[in-house]
């Protein structure tokens, strides 16, 4: 089992906050006879707001000696996720979680905004210290 970021309970906090069902805590991606594990997964009652999606989450705190090489090891893995889940859960939306610190400090950068968009990269902006989504992008 992967170790967990520091981030991951305070996400996982939010998440429950906002609504959603914690579901799997790692997600298992299971394709033959290759296991990954994404940081959670969880579903949106049909009631609620979102109508029954499903998510897998994968939570980055970004605190490396560099945080390009923290996005470079970020996009790379957010790609085999969705990969693996397109063939083996396609119900689910896969997005990255990262604290709203390190969205405002280093995410709204022109550079790193140019590759978010070229890549597309669905995010969830969490206040850590209240545990609280502030934003999701699409």
């Amino acid at each position: 089992m992967p170790k967990l970021d520091i981030i991951h309970n305070a996400v996982k906090h939010a998440l429950m906050k906002d609504g959603w069902k914690i579901t799997d805590d790692p997600y298992v991606i299971q394709y033959r006879r290759t296991t990954l594990y994404a940081d959670l997964g969880a579903e949106r009652p049909i009631a609620a707001e979102r109508n029954g999606q499903k998510l897998v989450v994968e939570v980055k705190s970004f605190v490396g000696a560099s945080k390009i090489q923290d996005l470079k090891e970020a996009l790379g893995q957010y790609d085999i996720y969705r990969y693996l889940l397109e063939a083996t859960a396609p119900e689910r939306k896969l997005y990255v979680a990262v604290s709203a610190f390190t969205y405002k400090s280093f995410f709204n950068q022109d550079v790193i905004q140019l590759i978010l968009t070229k890549h597309q990269l669905p995010l969830i902006i969490v206040d850590i210290e209240n545990e609280e989504i502030t934003q999701w992008i699409n």
